[in-house]
């Protein structure tokens, strides 16, 4: 590529981040971003219905010998509609959440492109943005996922909650809002890291996609997008999962007596010493398996929206 085509390319990518002239562009994000948490439900349920039973199966329960056993059982047990128990929580609560998420980040880079006169963001940059978008949706996210897990965790022959609403009620009626927020401590770290890794990896890959192609964002093809979105949901799972493996155990404790783990750290001791380092990453080939289409989807279904919104 010649010295000129370089040159506009990466103005044409900080002329597209500076552009001021539309106060709307927060919201359109958050919409953009609804759209995204709509696509990553979709595609991701059924791999997270699974990831979950493995993750809180109990010790010496043998429920379940892996991933491919869990969903054979779960579908022979329970049929197809299991793999979609509890997600009507998420496709509402996971819209805003990346919405939230979008939102937040899109005003932040905004903010820095800015202040760096119009230049590109820094990794660094990239990454806090990415953090504090992870920690803001987190105030969200954690009931969601909570409700959502316990849903998926019950079998018919379990059954506690009959849907999103009976469990919150539930759960409520334990001990007020601290039993919604339960397991909050890794869930704010899981967002706020994990999201600026999920961010910096997404936005380090245009960057160079816009750089060495000439394009604009919006000339990207569909399929790059998706290897994008995909590398950067492995690059969050890769370094958050033992993270997310506490916090689903703290979320399908019980409550009172049947109450097993204080806190985060007790949970993480308890787990360790009862069931060894790879306790952390049961549960791990589902997710790795689910981060391409989800994260393909959540990023493919947020450009195209952003693009249809102007």
């Amino acid at each position: 590529m010649s010295t000129k085509t370089l040159i506009e390319a990466k103005q044409a990518s900080s002329a597209e981040l500076a552009t001021p002239t539309d106060p709307y562009k927060t919201l359109k994000d958050c919409l953009a971003g609804t759209a995204g948490g709509i696509g990553q439900v979709l595609a991701g349920q059924p791999f997270d219905c699974v990831k979950v039973r493995l993750q809180t199966q109990p010790k010496g329960a043998n429920l379940y010998s892996g991933a491919l056993d869990c969903a054979q059982k779960t579908l022979k047990n329970e049929g197809a509609r299991a793999f979609y128990k509890g997600t009507l929580t998420p496709l509402l609560g996971v819209g805003a959440c990346v919405s939230i998420q979008f939102g937040v980040f899109g005003a932040l880079k905004r903010y820095y492109t800015d202040k760096n006169a119009g230049g590109g963001l820094t990794r660094g940059q990239l990454y806090l943005s990415g953090g504090l978008a992870g920690a803001a949706n987190s105030i969200i996210v954690g009931p969601v996922e909570h409700i959502r897990i316990r849903l998926q965790a019950q079998s018919d022959t379990n059954k506690l909650y009959n849907g999103p609403l009976d469990a919150a009620r539930k759960i409520y009626a334990e001990r007020g809002i601290r039993s919604i927020f339960r397991g909050y401590g890794p869930t704010i770290f899981r967002e706020s890291h994990g999201t600026g890794i999920y961010f910096t990896t997404y936005e380090s890959l245009l960057k160079w996609e816009l750089g060495n192609s000439g394009r604009t964002r919006d000339q990207i093809p569909a399929w790059k997008l998706c290897t994008f979105g995909a590398a950067a949901g492995y690059s969050m799972w890769l370094t958050v999962y033992p993270v997310d493996v506490v916090k689903s155990r703290m979320q399908t404790d019980g409550f009172g007596a049947k109450q097993v783990y204080r806190n985060a750290l007790d949970c993480f001791k308890q787990t360790l010493a009862q069931d060894g380092a790879r306790a952390f990453f049961r549960g791990f080939s589902p997710v790795l398996v689910r981060a391409a289409p989800a994260n393909a989807a959540t990023f493919l279904c947020y450009e195209y929206t952003r693009q249809m919104l102007g």
